[in-house]
């Protein structure tokens, strides 16, 4: 028996155009789409499918468009079901609505506040992030926590076996890079992001997010999810609320989290959402499974005459 795997993207896969082939091609599709803007109150789908891309690449829009993008996906996708599900970062809010612990239109507007409260932390508290490849894990909580004496700066996704982000304020960081070639990094480079995501600098967003997370309501989720924090599969409904709040600040564990899913019988990984970001991570990770996308209306069709 294959167990199969869905993992869903998070910020940085969004494109201009997504989605807009499943809005033409799919009834359920377009009304998903048009369920998403009556919730948000404002035109969404227009955003994901005309941009601007400056438009797109704004937090506040680009978390809840890779949602729903996401999300339409996994609505096509009814024919095929995974036994275990993962995102990164606001991909997890994906994995939650996929596993049954959050509705859909939760989801959203969980979403929607989250990349409206970290762009606002971003602009209130300037940062920046840089992707460091060649070091092991140590060596990186080493590096970081030696260059924190030049500022904030810690660990922000680990996400495949020698590829780390690290996250925080300008001078954290750039010590930290610094130092990160000394340690005999093969390449240290710093992104181009709206904010110090997954570090202490997003603490107003955390806490702004706090209130809306217990105000909604959640459920055990049917399958496992693997959690950001702990790269352990969760259930609970209380459980999942409160690793969601710690996720804010706290690093993505994604290379750990696809090991435990290997380990946990997982064979075949499905990435449900623009892009194919994760696939190329897990594929370093761990050679020996199957990989595929879901971005397309065409990567549906393929689906749904496989298992007519």
């Amino acid at each position: 028996m294959t167990t199969i795997a869905f993992v869903f993207p998070g910020q940085g896969s969004q494109y201009v155009g997504m989605g807009k082939d499943l809005y033409q091609q799919s009834v359920a599709a377009q009304q998903l789409f048009e369920r998403a803007d009556d919730i948000l109150g404002f035109s969404l789908s227009k955003i994901c499918f005309e941009g601007p891309e400056d438009a797109l690449r704004q937090t506040r829009n680009t978390q809840p468009a890779i949602f729903l993008h996401s999300m339409v996906l996994a609505n096509s996708l009814d024919t095929l079901k995974p036994d275990m599900v993962a995102g990164h970062s606001l991909g997890e809010y994906s994995a939650l609505v996929v596993a049954g612990a959050l509705s859909f239109e939760d989801g959203l507007k969980l979403v929607h506040l989250r990349g409206e409260l970290m762009q606002r932390a971003g602009e209130a508290n300037k940062g920046t992030m840089a992707a460091v490849v060649g070091l092991e894990p140590d060596t990186i909580e080493k590096v970081c926590t030696e260059a924190s004496a030049a500022g904030v700066v810690q660990p922000a996704n680990f996400n495949s076996p020698g590829q780390t982000v690290i996250s925080g304020s300008i001078d954290g960081v750039r010590k930290a890079m610094e130092l990160a070639k000394q340690h005999g990094a093969k390449l240290v480079k710093e992104l181009v992001v709206s904010g110090a995501f997954h570090s202490p600098l997003m603490e107003s967003a955390k806490e702004g997010l706090k209130e809306a997370l217990e105000r909604t309501d959640f459920r055990d989720a049917r399958i496992p999810v693997y959690a950001n924090v702990s790269a352990e599969p969760v259930t609970r409904a209380a459980e999942i609320r409160k690793l969601l709040h710690r996720q804010v600040t706290s690093p993505v564990r994604w290379e750990q989290s696809v090991k435990n899913m290997v380990s946990n019988g997982a064979s075949v990984f499905y990435e449900v959402g623009p892009g194919k970001v994760l696939q190329g991570l897990i594929k370093r990770t761990e050679s020996g499974v199957q990989l595929g996308g879901y971005d397309k209306y065409t990567d549906i069709e393929l689906v749904v005459r496989q298992h007519a």
